[in-house]
């Protein structure tokens, strides 16, 4: 039951993050670079933050030699950015899909962007990784609406539940 949860999840943050990866594919970079406050100073640095976590977390589930956090080095464009993180956000969901059950438990090693080290249960990880991505991803509503965008369609977690059902 908490693998077929955990998959559920990752269908939803896949399903939440191309929502959003679309209201910012139609956006223009004047609105991709507007300084605004928040956690992070832009509509670009929030969208980088979350592909870089989506993307690391991945990375760590598979003990990538030397993961680097995208955040920390990326300076390619909007539209490469998305591709990246529709990718990430693909991975995780296969990779949540592909692993066994019986090893939900087991620990993941990974390091913070400041460079300290951590352990935690992968399911711990896993919730993590989605609760990260849907508090940003809320974040980039706000930041979306100061720059202007108002084309949105409700990202909620019910809201998928609702769409994926089929009710008779």
């Amino acid at each position: 039951m908490l693998k077929q949860y955990f998959t559920d999840l990752a269908a939803y943050n896949c399903w939440a993050d191309q929502k959003v990866i679309d209201w910012l594919s139609r956006v223009d970079e004047e609105q991709w670079k507007r300084a605004n406050v928040s956690s992070f100073p832009s509509l670009r640095q929030t969208a980088l933050h979350i592909a870089s976590a989506e993307k690391i977390w991945v990375d760590f589930w598979m003990k990538a030699n030397d993961p680097v956090y995208l955040s920390a080095e990326f300076t390619g464009t909007n539209e490469e950015l998305l591709l990246i993180w529709k990718e990430a956000s693909g991975s995780l969901a296969e990779f949540v899909k592909s692993h066994p059950e019986d090893r939900l438990t087991e620990l993941v090693s990974f390091t913070y962007p400041n460079g300290r080290t951590g352990r935690m249960q992968y399911d711990h990880t896993f919730a993590h990784s989605i609760n990260h991505s849907t508090y940003h991803r809320g974040q980039l509503v706000t930041l979306l609406r100061q720059a202007g965008y108002n084309k949105f369609s409700s990202i909620d977690l019910a809201t998928y539940y609702i769409q994926q059902s089929v009710i008779s």
